[in-house]
């Protein structure tokens, strides 16, 4: 018989995938304590538990794996081999549909990228305060995307409109914005997507006090402190519309003290998926304004699951003391909001829990 915990670390399945699949009779123990709960399994039910992770990786729904594992160990084969089939059909239909989808939104992209103007244009001079940009690099650079499939989500947006520069990082999974205040740019809206390790020496060279000079120039950008400069070439590349994707301040918020809260966090409950995914921590806003950190045997319809390094990487690009948490609906992102800057915040998109 194997352990709960061998048979995850065995199978690829992680603790609480286990025990939801146990509670969704998908994969069921062979017993159960009846004084301590906890779950022993047959060697068998090993092989079971690796055939479970592929159908999942391959998008099988429960209610198929669930005969497919009912019949794995049989002498009569076709019943797993015909849902193999069927499964394997509609993941081809879907794909050739997704493919004409595809095609026609292109033919729409192709059109549009005639006649839609770009914000990439235009010289800039503008004159920043070297703490207000160093803080606002500071809250958004985290977010910053590294995949080289989205090259343009690989920097900070600078936009930079009349006396306001907004920074603006997105890795597709949270978005991080502030803003600065800026002289000197009284022209129309300029927006550069600038690399991100430009971006970096920017902010090396935003460790003084007084003003920062930054320059665009065609396809260059420069920031000028203190006889020093920074420079390079921005991205040929336009920013998706952030300000469609900002949450307007919510009445269900929390303020937490960071400090307390990265303990719960770092010490509290893990909500840790199959192998390979990321830990979650599980989030449930209480009715007397506290966030509670759920257990795996919280079935809450309310809680919300969170990429947890994501979270904590977000409290400490915010504010050093206190941070409003926003909720939505379990499937709207999590926005943290500074209490003395609205303006400021990171949004963490929720991950869908097993089930």
């Amino acid at each position: 018989m194997r352990s709960i915990g061998e048979m995850a670390r065995e199978s690829g399945l992680g603790v609480s995938a286990l025990r939801f699949y146990d509670r969704a009779g998908v994969l069921v123990p062979a017993w159960v304590d009846p004084v301590s709960g906890y779950r022993w399994y047959e060697p068998e039910q090993l092989e079971e538990a690796r055939v479970l992770v592929r159908l999942r990786r391959a998008g099988m729904p429960l209610a198929d794996i669930r005969l497919v594992l009912a019949s794995w160990s049989g002498a009569d084969t076709d019943l797993v081999r015909k849902l193999l089939t069927a499964h394997l059909r509609r993941l081809e239909q879907g794909l050739s549909a997704a493919r004409d989808e595809f095609s026609a939104l292109r033919a729409l992209l192709d059109h549009r990228e005639n006649i839609m103007p770009s914000l990439r244009t235009g010289n800039v001079r503008l004159f920043i305060d070297a703490p207000e940009l160093a803080a606002a690099l500071d809250a958004v650079r985290f977010a910053a995307s590294s995949d080289p499939e989205l090259p343009m989500l690989g920097g900070v947006l600078f936009d930079m409109d009349g006396e306001s520069l907004h920074v603006v990082a997105t890795d597709r999974y949270r978005m991080a914005v502030a803003q600065a205040g800026a002289i000197g740019h009284d022209g129309s809206r300029v927006q550069v997507v600038i690399p991100s390790a430009l971006v970096d020496a920017m902010r090396a060279l935003s460790d003084g006090e007084g003003p920062v000079r930054l320059s665009v120039d065609d396809d260059r950008v420069t920031l000028e402190a203190g006889g020093r400069q920074a420079a390079g070439q921005y991205l040929d590349h336009d920013f998706p519309d952030y300000r469609r994707l900002l949450p307007t301040p919510g009445e269900r918020r929390a303020l937490v003290e960071v400090a307390a809260f990265r303990k719960a966090l770092e010490t509290g409950p893990v909500h840790a998926g199959e192998a390979g995914a990321p830990d979650l921590s599980v989030l449930r806003l209480e009715n007397d304004g506290t966030v509670t950190l759920c257990t795996d045997s919280d079935d809450d319809p309310n809680r919300i699951a969170v990429n947890r390094e994501f979270l904590l990487d977000a409290l400490t690009a915010g504010a050093p003391d206190r941070l409003f948490l926003e909720f939505g609906a379990p499937t709207a992102p999590i926005a943290l909001r500074r209490p003395d800057d609205e303006g400021t915040l990171s949004i963490l998109m929720p991950v869908r829990l097993d089930g």
